[in-house]
């Protein structure tokens, strides 16, 4: 079993522009899970980076508005929203609203920053 209290967690900074808390991810699990979960959150006015990872991630909107982009589309997301994001796609995400973006993010296979590429 692994708990995972928020106030013990450590935010950093993402190379795509949110802070990130990571909650459950391979390395850090001893359950042997394939998969990663982490809560990003994003102020007023700011967007993360363009960027595609190989894996297919879940977002799901904990509070506040948004904006993403996946590939050629656009989605207006809002608390309580999910959408999937299929592998390889280029993406970003924007706060819309007046409150931070927070979202939580499910990456099968678990994130890897080998995985992730930057496109700005």
């Amino acid at each position: 079993m692994s708990l995972r209290k928020n106030s013990e967690i450590e935010s950093i900074q993402g190379d795509e522009g949110t802070n990130i808390k990571q909650y459950f991810h391979p390395h850090n699990t001893l359950n042997g899970i394939n998969y990663s979960l982490a809560q990003f959150t994003l102020e007023p006015g700011k967007k993360s980076k363009l960027h595609k990872i190989k894996s297919s991630e879940i977002y799901y909107i904990l509070e506040g508005s948004g904006r993403l982009k996946v590939d050629d589309e656009f989605f207006n997301l809002q608390k309580d929203d999910s959408i999937f994001v299929p592998p390889n796609s280029e993406q970003f995400i924007e706060n819309t609203g007046t409150v931070d973006l927070r979202f939580l993010c499910i990456v099968e296979p678990a994130w890897k920053a080998t995985d992730e590429t930057i496109l700005e």
